[in-house]
């Protein structure tokens, strides 16, 4: 059986071969072979997820026609790559792309760091900002009021508390979208709302279509519930959602389920216009596969002549195709634990049926402090002092970047948490080692991708400003220097990328 779980077609990969920036050569070295060229490029593709990991590359005689060159190039510079361990070949089922086998994902940068060590380190590595007082200490207060009738009760509640399945479709309601309490299970956080999804929906082996870059605590949960990720390259900076590319991979690969993040998408910042959004709809529709929607971070648009599209569900009336997944944990705080799926009665039903198995349900506490917040209005009043922080944070957190590393490239996005960054060539793996020597956390890009994919980025969130943001580009500094350099930084020598 074939490996290999999209294609890439000659055209499209001759235009991204061409389309990659030239980057000058050291001096004294000389221009290498064509065929060496190739397969530099076609790795660099692989590297930065521009060429999804498993994905059918063209045969030879298409490629050599596509780029003008000679068959005898393109054949050498496939056999470049094989011995290299970046594409796999079987008779009568082509070439595909891979990466070399010792390349683990790094498991360093997205794990909350120990209160104790914030005195020494600066943490780029969560993308979670402190809770935005007083709404926080007054939602629990009106919280501990409206307990006692729920105290005398056995406090489980697998769907979550009426009062907050009505409020969040009642939300949903007021954004056009008729909704029915019916239609809604609160689950603890967004991370509980999807992994119930996919152990409903997708079987251990089952495809998932995902972003490429993606969010990696999702990637990760997907890996360990056993299902096949299926890689759709994102397009270049804020670029977003090559709806060509979702077709292919849905009709080809016929996923069960696919992933996205439409709204500040994590970790690139793209927002997804309603043009797409429709597409995607009628994309997964066509194909058969349930799309799988994280709206966590729709509320967080940062610049105020920012105009939202629609909700992803909203091109979906009947319901049978869009899962909608939404939180508290980025709009509100990380450390409440409120997350909800939208989905037909019937998902609901079923979800909330398989969940006695994995938890019995969400804290009560917790639920009625955001219904509470909810129903006050202190809830748009929380979301909009987060927005004010993370728009300042972001905008030191530029400036410092600019200022002293020029050569790092990114585009800032309009909305969300994070900033996407090319490193200049640098690998991400062994900035975040360095980064570690030099006082600063910071995931390094693989941990977005899927087999190693993103090398060359690293994901920095809005997390810190003024000062410390000055202090932690001046760090990230110090870290690519250490690795450009070829300093010791407790890992292999650096890998710089030259196409």
């Amino acid at each position: 059986m074939a490996q290999w779980t999209s294609t890439v077609g000659a055209a499209q990969l001759a235009r991204q071969l061409r389309g990659q920036q030239a980057r000058p050569l050291p001096p004294g070295v000389r221009k290498p072979p064509a065929y060496r060229a190739l397969a530099d490029g076609v790795r660099l593709l692989v590297l930065e997820g521009r060429v999804p990991v498993a994905a059918r590359l063209p045969a030879e005689r298409e490629l050599a026609l596509a780029l003008s060159v000679s068959r005898t190039t393109v054949a050498a510079a496939y056999e470049a790559l094989r011995a290299e361990g970046f594409l796999e070949s079987r008779r009568g089922a082509g070439s595909w792309t891979a990466v070399p086998a010792g390349n683990p994902l790094p498991a360093r940068g997205l794990e909350p760091l120990p209160p104790e060590s914030l005195g020494s380190m600066i943490d780029l590595g969560c993308a979670s900002l402190p809770a935005p007082e007083p709404w926080l200490t007054r939602a629990v207060q009106g919280a501990l009021e409206e307990l006692p009738p729920y105290a005398h009760t056995h406090g489980d509640y697998p769907a979550g508390l009426p009062a907050l399945r009505q409020m969040i479709a009642d939300r949903y309601t007021g954004h056009g979208i008729p909704t029915m309490p019916e239609q809604i299970m609160v689950t603890t956080g967004a991370m509980g709302a999807i992994d119930a999804i996919c152990h409903l929906f997708a079987g251990r082996g089952e495809r998932i279509a995902v972003e490429s870059p993606s969010y990696a605590n999702i990637l990760q949960l997907m890996r360990e519930a056993g299902a096949r990720l299926v890689p759709v390259a994102m397009e270049e900076g804020l670029g977003g959602w090559d709806m060509n590319r979702w077709r292919q991979v849905l009709r080809d690969a016929a996923p069960r389920l696919a992933y996205v993040v439409a709204d500040f998408h994590n970790p690139t910042g793209a927002l997804a216009d309603e043009q797409r959004r429709r597409a995607l709809v009628e994309a997964a529709r066509s194909a058969g596969t349930v799309l799988v929607v994280d709206e966590t971070m729709h509320e967080l648009h940062l610049d105020p002549d920012v105009t939202m599209p629609r909700r992803v569900c909203a091109f979906d009336p009947a319901g049978s195709t869009v899962l909608t997944v939404g939180s508290a944990s980025k709009a509100f705080w990380a450390g409440m634990r409120i997350g909800w799926v939208r989905a037909a009665p019937d998902v609901i039903r079923s979800l909330v049926a398989a969940r006695a198995y994995a938890d019995m349900g969400t804290p009560v506490l917790e639920q009625l402090a955001i219904n509470w917040l909810m129903r006050s209005g202190g809830w748009e009043e929380a979301v909009e002092v987060r927005r004010e922080q993370a728009r300042e944070n972001r905008d030191d957190l530029v400036r410092a970047l600019r200022r002293e590393l020029p050569a790092w490239e990114f585009e800032v996005p309009r909305g969300g948490l994070t900033l996407w960054v090319r490193t200049g060539g640098l690998s991400g793996s062994r900035l975040a080692v360095a980064g570690e020597r030099a006082g600063v956390r910071v995931p390094s890009g693989p941990r977005f991708g899927v087999d190693g994919a993103f090398e060359g980025y690293v994901r920095l969130p809005f997390t810190v400003g003024g000062p410390v943001a000055d202090e932690a580009a001046v760090r990230l500094a110090a870290a690519a220097e250490m690795v450009g350099s070829g300093a010791s930084t407790g890992a292999e020598a650096p890998r710089t990328f030259v196409a």
